[in-house]
This record gives structure tokens, C-alpha cells and sequence, in this order.
């Protein structure tokens, strides 16, 4: 079974190539970001206090997050391994994702970690639109990717193009000020645990995905 982690800065391209990774190994990505926002849109009253922290780009707690990650390892479709996007992000969450992992049956075998420069994770997310269907999430970017028919609207689906609330260049530097606070000393310890394999995300996307293919292929 392959249980595999992305870390990175926000902005890095780990949603990106996670979805790559995940069609080549055939093993579903479980992006916290996008179980957070189901959750959100069901209007339950765990999506509603998530919202509370996700609109103020503050991190999520513990147990809201474990809530959440534990019914998608219960899912059938993870039987042969999960691609995790976007958590663990702290030292605690590191032994809170190995005590979720093990009541799966499963533990982490690789970490992939892309780095770019904050003014890169910046540029990125300040202009990344989204598709406003859950059932599709297509993502663009206002310079990099944009709708090839409507500036305003999904290419795939036709849904209305959003600017997610975490988005905001305040909300992505407050973030990123977590990021090196919290996430950035998890490297090592991956690092130490022989799992960690180090990738230049600031790089074409096509570039990043031969050498994360080449990880797989040895």
C-alpha cells in the first residue's frame, strides 16, 4: 500500500501534482482543503465552525481536521493507498495523522515536498480562481491558466470562476508566516525517517511531474 504526503507552501503546486500523481498510481488524493469546503457547502455544523477558521486563515483544529480525514480513509477507494494534499502541517498533526493512519492499517511511505519562494506562493494563489462546482473544482489562474472561453467562468462546466476567501494576499501571507513557523520544521523529521524526497516546485509543471514520476518508476 502506497500512503503518500505533499508538503510545501501554499501555492507550491501540491493540489497540482497530487491529482497527476494520483491518476498515474491510480489511488485517490485526499485533499483536507477540499473536505473542508464539502463540509462548508453542506452548511452542517461542523462545516460551519470550519468556515469560522478558514475565512480568518487560521488553521483548523485537531480534532475537526481528524473528524474529517478519518471517514475519507473509512472509504472503499482507499483500500490501495491515499495521496494526502495538504496535511499534516504541524509536529502534532504529524502523530495525529500516524494514529489515523494505523487505525486504517496503513502508514506514510513517501513525502514529496515542493518548495517556492513566498513571493511566488503569493503571485500564485492571489490569482487562482476556482470553479464554484464542488463536483468539478476546476482551477485556473488570471495570468497563468486562464478560462479559454470566459474570463469569468469554468471551461469544463460552465459554473461561475470564484476567488476562494483564503485567496486574499493578507489571508496568504498570514498563512504563510504559519507555514514557516509550523510546517517548515516537519521536513526534518520526514528528512530523519529516510521518507522525504525534495522537489523544486518554482519550476514548468510538466518539469515537476517527470521527476515526481521518476520517484515512482525507480
Amino acid at each position: 500500500m502506497i500512503n503518500i504526503v505533499f508538503l510545501g507552501p501554499q501555492g507550491a503546486g501540491k493540489g497540482t501534482q497530487a491529482e497527476k500523481l494520483s491518476e498515474l498510481l491510480e489511488i485517490p488524493t485526499v485533499s483536507v482543503g477540499k473536505l473542508f469546503r464539502a463540509e462548508i457547502e453542506r452548511e452542517t455544523g461542523l462545516g460551519r465552525a470550519i468556515a469560522k477558521y478558514v475565512e480568518a486563515g487560521e488553521r483548523v483544529p485537531p480534532d475537526m481536521t481528524d473528524q474529517i480525514i478519518g471517514e475519507r480513509l473509512s472509504e472503499e477507494d482507499t483500500a490501495d493507498g491515499v495521496i494526502m494534499d495538504g496535511y499534516p502541517r504541524t509536529q502534532d498533526q504529524i502523530a495525529q495523522l500516524d494514529k489515523v493512519f494505523a487505525a486504517a492499517g496503513r502508514k506514510v511511505t513517501h513525502v514529496l515536498y515542493l518548495t517556492v519562494p513566498d513571493d511566488v506562493s503569493v503571485r500564485r494563489l492571489a490569482g487562482r480562481r476556482v470553479c464554484s462546482n464542488l463536483k468539478c473544482e476546476e482551477n485556473y489562474h488570471v495570468d497563468f491558466n486562464p478560462p479559454k472561453k470566459d474570463p469569468d467562468y469554468c471551461d469544463k462546466c460552465g459554473s461561475p470562476l470564484i476567488q476562494r476567501s483564503g485567496d486574499t494576499v493578507d489571508a496568504i501571507k498570514k498563512r504563510l508566516e504559519l507555514y514557516h513557523r509550523d510546517t517548515e520544521p516537519i521536513v526534518d523529521y520526514y528528512r530523519r525517517q529516510g521518507l522525504l524526497h525534495e522537489i523544486d516546485g518554482n519550476r514548468p509543471i510538466d518539469v515537476i511531474e517527470k521527476d515526481i514520476k521518476e520517484i515512482f518508476s525507480a
